[in-house]
């Protein structure tokens, strides 16, 4: 396994749909599947960057029966959890496919949508333009990115807490996710590659976290970090997650302990 920030295999994605499913995504799922049908009733809906289907079940719950979805991945160990979570008799696709080079012809959906995916994008400014070439006159695209560490220290926390272990070449993952979320720049990008009208919500939640080892057993096991930290070795995962649960733990004031966590949505338009 590699230590690419975008390398979602193995056993990562079961993890990751576990354990912070619940907690990080699940909330922000079905406000985006929401927004896709807000004053509209959208047939071809794409999702990019769908990972394990938590965004995917939202929208299949949300659309019209008649709407057909289409879910993509980068990587197909995470859309093997998302299969799962469909029956066969569902209009929903799930196929691998970089967001960069999408395999659909121009003016293919009506709706795009990416929740928090385009932070991984080595070239984001392609992934946007990819995202506008397939929608059809008119379309929206809708996605979502973290607001900065500071306002989700639960980010700021794994960081910190990992880079504790390694004080000479830390791992970095916890930066990339956090470090996309400057809206005007963001903004700038979406009018560059021709996208016209576009809308800016800023989305502040508080999350309930019962169990603070096994939210903290999904940040580290349930992202590439876990090949990041087994790359560097002298540590194992396992002690990480420890003190990662341990520091959130002291943060929350204990168990069940609140944590705030923070997302940005933009809706863009098609002319």
């Amino acid at each position: 396994m590699s230590g690419n920030v975008a390398d979602f295999s193995g056993d990562i994605p079961r993890h990751y749909d576990r354990d912070l499913g619940p907690i990080i995504f699940a909330d922000y799922a079905a406000d985006m599947a929401r927004r896709v049908v807000s004053g509209a009733a959208p047939a071809r809906v794409l999702e990019t960057a769908a990972g394990t289907g938590i965004v995917s079940r939202a929208l299949r719950d949300a659309l019209p029966a008649t709407a057909h979805l289409t879910a993509t991945d980068l990587n197909p160990a995470m859309l093997e959890i998302a299969r799962a979570k469909f029956a066969s008799h569902e209009q929903v696709s799930l196929q691998p496919a970089d967001a960069r080079a999408l395999p659909f012809a121009d003016g293919a959906f009506d709706t795009v949508v990416c929740q928090f995916g385009i932070m991984f994008f080595p070239d984001k400014q392609l992934g946007l333009r990819e995202a506008h070439r397939v929608l059809a006159a008119r379309g929206r695209a809708l996605f979502s990115v973290w607001d900065a560490h500071r306002h989700n220290a639960f980010g700021q926390i794994v960081h910190d807490v990992v880079s504790g272990f390694f004080p000479v070449d830390p791992p970095r993952f916890y930066e990339v996710p956090f470090g996309y979320s400057q809206i005007d720049p963001i903004k700038d990008a979406l009018l560059a590659v021709g996208f016209g009208r576009i809308d800016v919500t800023i989305l502040p939640k508080q999350r309930m976290v019962e169990d603070f080892s096994a939210f903290a057993h999904g940040l580290i096991f349930g992202n590439p970090i876990y090949d990041q930290i087994r790359q560097r070795g002298g540590v194992e995962p396992a002690e990480v997650q420890a003190a990662v649960g341990t520091a959130m733990r002291q943060k929350a004031g204990g168990e069940p302990g609140k944590i705030m966590i923070q997302a940005i949505v933009f809706e863009a338009h098609k002319a």
